[in-house]
Order: structure tokens, then C-alpha cells, then sequence
């Protein structure tokens, strides 16, 4: 009677939050999706769903069979893209999940190219600088920086920057410029008090190592503050170059201590526990990798996949 099953439109209902969001996706009307959701639930005699004024919200049962459900379909997804090979295309809605500031300075701008290159595929990019559960947000895939330090997680690196020390002009004309990271102590820093960030920044210069302890009238919990607080002048900052491209670039902010390194920020894609990575899902993090390379220079070699192709 339809051209999708039960399981795929109490999938959509999940996905998209609603009976009337998944009939849209689906190109049906919403009755008819509510008949099926409740079809199924008579067949399986369990409640998957709770409705209430507040929206829909899974029940235990319902959230287990939406794991299965989507890994079956994913699964299937799989095996049709690798019989039809390079005529196979990718559909649906993939649902991607990155902090707020490297994902609106280098994923959403080169959205464009990958929705041309898919045209049946929708995307989801789901926005927070803390490192959110994939699993119950129904995340495909997410991107996230500096060190793993879940080893349950699924994840491939597949990207690596340079950390820089920097500032406004107008800061620097204003304190001078810091010639060793000693001098570090002399002046304001704008402290990032989210993971992989912190009031100690550690250098290596040749065989030379060292560590400082920052001080800073001003933290934030988020990097567009810590964007926001450099360009006002508020002090010196760690940053990578994905986060002040465009502003090194055209000078807006300088760096310092060039002859110092830092610890070099990982880019990882991270996947769900316990499911296979969707065709969708590695599509989209090899079309970022190849966005991220700099041209003349090779991608970074990713460490052993935990991904099962």
C-alpha cells in the first residue's frame, strides 16, 4: 500500500520529532503514518510512542526498537549502495553534531557542495560545544576535538591543526608582545574552560619544553566567547587555525611566539556505539576531510579505524 514500511516511518517519526515532520519527508499525509505507527504497536503489543501536549517521547520499548530499527535500515541502506555501486545515491537525513563555531566556520559554509553532490539527502547539524550523547540525540555522526578520552567511543581522526597564541592588534600595541612564553605570566589571557582548554598552555621549542600558568580576568565555556573576547581586546588567546582563519588571514588577529609549538588540535569523527557507520555518514566525513586538507599539503594519516567497513 505504501512505498515504506512501518518500520521506516516510526524511524522518521523519531528522527524528525513528529507524525507531521515525518509525513512530509515521506510525501504522505499525516493519517497515514499514524495508522501505521499504531499498526505497529498492535502488532508488536508494546507502546513505542507517548503523546502528550509537550510532543511525542519514546518508551523504553520504544527507544530500543528505534536502535534496531534504524542500525536494520542502515544495514540495508548499506548493502543497496555497495550492489548498485557508483549509480547507488544517498537519501534520507543525516543528522551531524559539532561545536558551534568550527561547524559555522568550516562545515556549514561547505554545505553546499556536498547537498549538490547529493541531492536526495537532507542534513541535520546540531550545534553545542559540549560532546552531547550521540545516541539518544540520533546523532549519525559528530565531530569532535582534542583528545578522546571515552575509549568506548567508535571514532577516526581525520583531520589535525595548528595551535597558535594570539591576539588583537590593538591588545598587543597596547601590552607589547610576549618574546618567551614566560612572558606569558605579564600579561591578560582569555581563558577557554572547556576541554582542552585551561589556564596551563604547554610549549616545545626544538628539545625545549615548558609550561605556564595564565592568568585572565575573563573565562568562557564557549569558543565563540573566547572569539569574541580577542577581537575586544581582552588578552591573549589559544586557538586553532580553524577557529581564527579567516581573521589571520586579514590580519585581525596576530600571532605570537612562532618559534614556540603547542600541542596540535585532532579533528575525530566520532560514531555511535554499537552501530555500524552509515554510507551517509562516511560520505560526509571523507567529503570533509578532503574540504580540510590545505592545499600543497596531504591529510593526516588517520589512526587505525574503529569503524567496521
Amino acid at each position: 500500500m505504501n512505498r515504506f514500511t512501518a518500520m521506516e516511518a516510526f524511524v522518521w517519526v523519531m528522527d524528525t520529532g513528529s507524525f507531521s515532520s515525518a509525513a512530509r519527508q515521506l510525501q504522505v499525509g499525516q493519517p497515514a503514518v499514524s495508522k501505521m505507527i499504531a499498526q505497529l504497536e498492535d502488532r508488536l503489543g508494546v507502546r513505542l510512542l507517548l503523546r502528550s501536549t509537550h510532543g511525542l517521547t519514546p518508551t523504553e520499548a520504544g527507544q530500543s526498537f528505534y536502535e534496531r530499527a534504524k542500525r536494520s535500515l542502515e544495514e540495508a541502506e548499506e548493502a543497496e549502495v555497495a550492489a548498485r555501486g557508483a549509480a547507488a545515491t544517498l537519501t534520507g537525513r543525516l543528522r551531524i553534531a559539532a561545536a558551534v563555531t568550527f561547524a559555522r566556520l568550516n562545515i556549514v559554509p561547505k554545505l553546499p557542495i556536498f547537498l549538490a553532490e547529493h541531492p536526495d539527502l537532507d542534513v541535520e547539524v546540531v550545534l553545542d560545544d559540549r560532546n552531547i550523547d550521540l545516541v539518544a540525540e540520533r546523532i549519525d555522526v559528530a565531530l569532535r576535538m582534542g583528545s578522546l578520552t571515552d575509549p568506548t567511543v567508535t571514532a577516526r581522526r581525520i583531520g589535525r591543526c595548528r595551535r597558535l597564541v594570539l591576539a588583537s592588534p590593538g591588545y598587543l600595541d597596547r601590552a607589547g608582545e610576549p618574546v618567551t612564553p614566560g612572558d606569558l605570566v605579564a600579561h591578560e589571557s582569555v581563558i577557554y574552560a572547556q576541554g582542552g582548554g585551561g589556564s596551563v598552555w604547554s610549549f616545545r621549542k626544538g628539545d625545549t619544553e615548558t609550561s605556564v600558568t595564565v592568568k585572565g580576568r575573563v573565562r568562557v565555556t564557549a569558543a565563540e566567547g573566547v572569539r569574541a573576547a580577542v577581537f575586544a581586546g581582552l588578552g591573549l588567546a589559544i586557538a586553532s587555525e580553524w577557529m581564527f582563519g579567516p581573521e589571520l588571514s586579514n590580519g585581525t588577529v596576530r600571532p605570537v611566539l612562532r618559534e614556540w609549538e603547542l600541542p596540535p588540535l585532532d579533528l575525530w569523527a566520532v560514531f555511535p556505539s554499537g552501530r555500524r557507520a552509515s554510507a551517509k555518514a562516511r560520505a560526509f566525513v571523507s567529503f570533509i576531510q578532503s574540504q580540510l586538507t590545505t592545499p600543497g599539503q596531504q591529510p593526516p594519516a588517520p589512526l587505525a579505524p574503529l569503524i567496521a567497513d
